[in-house]
Order: structure tokens, then C-alpha cells, then sequence
């Protein structure tokens, strides 16, 4: 699975260690290591942090529907022509669209777009668009749980 949400902790190439707050100064071998979605998990839940919070699984409960299209797709249903050039045909074909559509109705996008036509893959594109369309999902939710426990604390 491609990470949703991209962490980053200090690590000892040398030791495999590491120190989430600051390097040791014994050693100058410390690198900053991509975090993915299931090690962020392990880390929480080995650190015992129980408080409400916002998971995957969280948003994955509240995507009702995903809608995968290209750009030339979206040019030709909202306008039933094709691109009148070649450049502009292959562009849009390269450019990949993920709308999510949230329990509540709300709607959040997420893009791809590719480089080089020779390299386009649809089921890639369609990935890294709803990595990017969650992506976006994180913050609202957090905001939204945020707001219930200001609530709860106000009564």
C-alpha cells in the first residue's frame, strides 16, 4: 500500500536506532527515515497513546463512494467533444482524478498526473488519487473530532 500519511523519524544508519526527539552526539550518523501508515500505528500503539484520535480505518468508514476518472474523460462528459490536438488529447489523458464522497456528502479530491504518456499506468494513477484525495480527508476529520471533544469538555 502506498503511505497515506508520510511521517519521517531520526534515525542511526549505524546503529539502527532511533530517537524521535534528537540524535545522540556520540554519533554523526543520524538520517532522517520514511515512517509508512503501518509503522505510525505500531509506534502508537506500543506507546500506549489510547486518547481519541483519528486512524485509517476512521476514514475508510467514511468514504461512501470513489469516483476515478481521467481529465480527457472529464472534458469529453461535460462537453461531449474530444480534444481538438494531440498535445492536448495526451495531456488530459495523463491526469488522473479521485472524488470521494464522505459519509456526510461532503466531497474531496485527489489528483495524479504523469510525466511521460510511456510511463502512465491507470490503476497507479487511480492509487496515488485517492492517496492524495485522503490525504486531504485527515485534517477535516481531526478538526471534526477536535471539535466533539471541545464540546464534551464544554458541558
Amino acid at each position: 500500500m502506498i503511505p497515506v500519511h508520510v511521517v519521517f523519524r531520526l534515525t542511526c544508519e549505524e546503529c539502527a536506532i532511533y530517537n524521535s526527539h534528537q540524535p545522540c552526539e556520540a554519533c554523526p550518523n543520524w538520517v532522517w527515515e520514511e515512517m509508512r501508515e503501518e509503522e505510525i500505528e505500531q509506534e502508537i500503539q506500543a506507546s500506549r497513546l489510547t486518547a481519541p484520535r483519528v486512524t485509517l480505518e476512521d476514514i475508510e468508514e467514511n468514504i461512501t463512494s470513489a469516483f476515478y476518472f481521467t481529465a480527457a474523460d472529464g472534458v469529453y462528459g461535460a462537453s461531449g467533444h474530444r480534444p481538438n490536438s494531440v498535445r492536448a488529447g495526451t495531456a488530459l489523458r495523463l491526469l488522473t482524478f479521485c472524488v470521494l464522497v464522505l459519509r456526510n456528502g461532503f466531497t474531496v479530491t485527489g489528483e495524479s498526473a504523469c510525466v511521460s504518456p510511456e510511463n502512465f499506468d491507470a490503476e497507479l494513477g487511480r492509487k496515488i488519487a485517492r492517496q492524495n484525495a485522503i490525504a486531504k480527508v485527515w485534517p477535516l476529520m481531526g478538526y471534526a473530532l477536535r471539535e466533539r471533544l471541545f464540546l464534551r469538555e464544554e458541558k
